[in-house]
């Protein structure tokens, strides 16, 4: 129900007082992640005390050394836990020793440039090609692929520095000023060979919280790998819907079956990757299709639902 409670009383807050939908989507994040944390808490120390009851008392000094049920649910940790930038709760974390202040302020200062380029990009080039849109499903198709393909180099960009600000600067100068140990945030998803490959690299704590709190438990439960991966791909697909289409007050559905188009295009990668037998197959498949296709089309598909709304609103 705190859970619950907690990630549904942001959404009605963005829908009750008309937020700004960067403020909005700012919100969905942050309550998207502590939802994706409280969850991780609760659900890892119900899988302690269940672990510690299931032995004896002899048993548990020899067995589960280093395991403390109590101590898994201090206030001390759990505030750690929800600045830490990991999304899977622990009871011991590897730690370092010391704040490299150097570093942290070298890091920031790559954080505002990058996110000064941000800026720049959207104001000076997406935003010139986006307002001289059409809408892409309404429109004419030839125009609307060239828009399409036109917005597909300044999105990249942007995307690209989005990454590197969030998963490499953010996180890491998050983790050094809380003396966090473990760094892998992401892997080197530019070189996936298949979609699938690359959702379990590019995005290292969510895919992690996926795999030990959805896939795990379906699995436990008996349910078929393949359709536990489904399950994994619905709920992501319901939390880029929430952070997405709540702060644009839109209800479209657009980022809920782009997530859910990415499970055909997995075993479209496969089999192509299969039949050709190159790699290169399925990583020119993902950039082509969710890097120069996929991004642009979201972009447009928002932000004309978005000014339609407004136009019926005013």
């Amino acid at each position: 129900m705190l859970t619950t409670a907690e990630i549904v009383y942001p959404v009605y807050v963005i829908l009750r007082c008309d937020s700004a939908v960067l403020s909005g989507f700012t919100l969905m994040f942050f309550a998207s992640i502590v939802w994706l944390k409280l969850v991780s808490f609760a659900h890892t120390n119900y899988d302690l005390r269940t672990l510690i009851k299931s032995f004896d008392k002899e048993d548990t000094s020899t067995n589960l050394s280093g395991i403390d049920a109590e101590e898994g649910i201090s206030f001390k940790q759990l505030v750690y836990f929800m600045l830490a930038p990991t999304l899977c709760y622990q009871q011991k974390y590897p730690r370092t020793k010391c704040i490299r202040k150097g570093w942290v302020i070298c890091q920031f200062i790559k954080l505002v440039i990058c996110t000064g380029l941000m800026g720049f990009i959207i104001e000076q080039y997406i935003n010139p090609i986006v307002q001289n849109s059409q809408h892409p499903l309404k429109g004419n198709l030839l125009y609307a692929i060239e828009r399409i393909l036109k917005l597909s180099v300044p999105t990249l960009y942007v995307w690209l520095c989005m990454f590197y600000c969030f998963f490499h600067l953010w996180l890491n100068i998050l983790a050094e000023l809380l003396c966090f140990g473990d760094r892998e945030f992401y892997k080197d998803w530019w070189n996936a060979k298949t979609v699938e490959e690359y959702w379990r690299m590019w995005n290292m704590p969510v895919h992690k919280w996926m795999v030990r709190h959805i896939y795990f438990p379906c699995v436990q439960k008996g349910l078929p790998k393949g359709i536990a991966i489904l399950i994994s791909f619905l709920v992501s697909a319901i939390f880029h819907e929430l952070c997405v289409a709540v702060p644009c007050h839109i209800i479209k559905f657009w980022a809920f079956l782009g997530i859910l188009f990415q499970i055909p295009l997995v075993f479209l990668t496969k089999y192509l990757q299969n039949k050709f037998r190159n790699t290169m197959v399925g990583n020119m498949i993902f950039w082509i299709f969710f890097s120069i296709l996929g991004q642009p089309m979201c972009v447009l598909l928002y932000y004309h639902d978005v000014m339609n709304r407004k136009i019926r609103t005013d």
